[in-house]
């Protein structure tokens, strides 16, 4: 391409500072160096964690930053030494990487790598320094991805090349809330047909969780969640029953055991707050129930637990992107997408002009929207 290392002007949304609304700028975009791949964002979609992020709850993440972590498009150009993909394909940047190398990677069993921010700081790209500027300062990378921008540098191990086919403006949410929450159910808790599932939180992770749940053959699903106005949608993608837990007299524990005889089968907590994680424990069965955690807590601070939770047999997991190794998995979820065998276009409830990008994390806040799409 005309671009080819060269830098490239476009725009981006730049969190300049905790608590400050994101500001649309045009910024800098270096070449891609060795092992590194600019990708041209089409679309991305608006996820709670940039939403933590942007309220301070990671002390890890460096500001000025570029957010963004749920996004497709197309790659511009490669560094030296890349081979998986080319410009011109279509890709969908990674927020959990696959360097295929480390230990994690190494096990079939995990979807792990140690190249995660969890391990590493993902604030500059490996080599310690930043593709982005604006204005004469250096702008930070977010999860390496940073796909609230029009051009984005991502090391090659966090790129997966998908179908030419796919539509960018919708597989762009299998970049993080899809993927997420359909294999908690399906990978991580591994569903099984005729059983009863309990979902704690209705955003777009949790209805993905519900999504799961029904394609595994669950047979009854019950969605949990105070905002009343996720109900209708939830029974559309498979909930069998919705509660408010402010509507009931008695903890939703004790009201989802009651309902199930012994609790339910598998649990799931998509919202990252304690009392839910605590509540989705009790509620599955107290032998053989599976609560997976899913939502990401927006403080660092510890949870209290009564052991006798645990010791008469529950298990309770964690799950991190699904259970899916990213650049295997994605590719082949995204042609299941195009098979038909499930419709994450339910979830997206805006599609905005990335200038509004502001008005999407509104929406967000307020409740009012599961996924709202950012396009280019």
């Amino acid at each position: 391409m005309a671009t080819s290392g060269k830098v490239i002007r476009c725009r981006a949304a730049v969190a300049w500072a905790v608590g400050k609304e994101l500001s649309v700028e045009e910024v800098e975009v270096a070449p891609p160096k060795a092992g590194e791949v600019r990708i041209k964002i089409v679309a991305t979609g608006i996820c709670h964690t940039d939403e933590h992020v942007l309220k301070g709850c990671f002390p890890n993440v460096e500001f000025p930053v570029i957010l963004g972590h749920e996004g497709a498009g197309i790659v511009e150009s490669v560094g030296e030494g890349v081979t998986s993909v080319k410009p011109g394909d279509k890709v969908i940047p990674l927020c959990l990487p696959q360097c295929g190398e480390c230990s994690f990677c190494l096990n079939p069993e995990s979807n792990y790598c140690l190249k995660c921010h969890l391990s590493e700081p993902q604030n500059l790209l490996p080599d310690k320094t930043t593709r982005f500027t604006c204005k004469g300062k250096q702008i930070h990378h977010y999860m390496w991805v940073s796909t609230f921008a029009e051009y984005t540098v991502v090391p090659e191990y966090a790129v997966a090349k998908i179908d030419p086919a796919a539509p960018l403006d919708k597989v762009c949410l299998l970049g993080c809330g899809f993927s997420t929450g359909y294999g908690a159910a399906i990978n991580t808790a591994k569903v099984k047909p005729g059983s009863t599932c309990a979902v704690f939180g209705l955003g777009g992770v949790g209805l993905s969780v519900v999504m799961g749940c029904k394609a595994a053959g669950a047979s009854r699903i019950i969605a949990v969640d105070i905002n009343k106005d996720k109900f209708a949608k939830a029974k559309q993608l498979g909930a069998t029953d919705c509660i408010n837990p402010r509507d009931c007299q008695k903890p939703i524990q004790e009201v989802l055991t009651e309902m199930t005889g012994q609790g339910v089968d598998y649990s799931f907590e998509a919202i990252g707050l304690k009392e839910t994680m605590i509540a989705a424990l009790a509620s599955c069965n107290m032998s053989t129930g599976i609560c997976v955690m899913i939502g990401v807590p927006d403080s660092p601070s510890g949870i209290s637990l009564d052991p006798m939770l645990l010791l008469t047999g529950r298990t309770w997991k964690g799950s991190a992107f699904g259970g899916w190794k990213s650049r295997d998995c994605i590719p082949k979820l995204v042609s299941s997408y195009l098979e038909k065998k499930f419709n994450s276009d339910l979830l997206i409830t805006h599609t905005l002009p990335f200038a509004k990008v502001n008005e999407g994390f509104e929406l967000l806040r307020a409740g009012k929207s599961i996924r709202s799409v950012l396009l280019f």
